[in-house]
């Protein structure tokens, strides 16, 4: 297979994962409407969870700027999800950390997600689940190589 051919398949296959993830990720907000909180600050909320960060890695993990990551954390600090704090080593940099009641914001809306995600798997046939468990590991790698160029 030549390279020409290799390319033109990999764009197709772009632009059909592109339209399937946009359909997933409307899926899933629909899912969160009934959330308190909007889907990114559901999707900050996530990249807290393993601890504290520093505001402008947050925007830079959320493909934003800083202001309107600022924008996001006033609102969850307002609504005692996060915390602000200073880092130890600059007092100038402004870190976050989510609070136990935005932890458990965070578990709810993911328990809704998964249960509802759960139930559309469940009415997939064997095979098809099977399929969709296999891509899985590719999946993987691709969002791991694409969050390791973004840092």
């Amino acid at each position: 297979m030549t390279g020409v051919m290799m390319a033109d398949q990999s764009r197709e296959l772009a632009e059909r994962f592109n339209r399937q993830m946009r359909d997933v990720i409307l899926l899933l907000r629909r899912v969160s409407m009934d959330q308190p909180i909007t889907v990114q600050q559901l999707a900050v909320l996530g990249s807290l969870q393993s601890g504290s960060r520093r505001m402008s890695e947050l925007a830079a993990e959320h493909g934003v700027r800083l202001p309107t990551m600022t924008m996001q954390i006033n609102r969850l600090v307002r609504d005692g999800l996060v915390t602000r704090g200073a880092d130890a080593a600059d007092a100038r940099v402004v870190t976050v950390s989510i609070t136990p009641v935005g932890a458990e914001t965070l578990r709810t809306a993911r328990a809704q997600r998964i249960d509802f995600l759960a139930d559309r798997f469940a009415a997939l046939s064997e095979d098809e689940r099977a399929a969709i468990a296999t891509a899985l590991p590719a999946f993987d790698k691709l969002c791991a190589d694409s969050e390791e160029s973004s840092r």
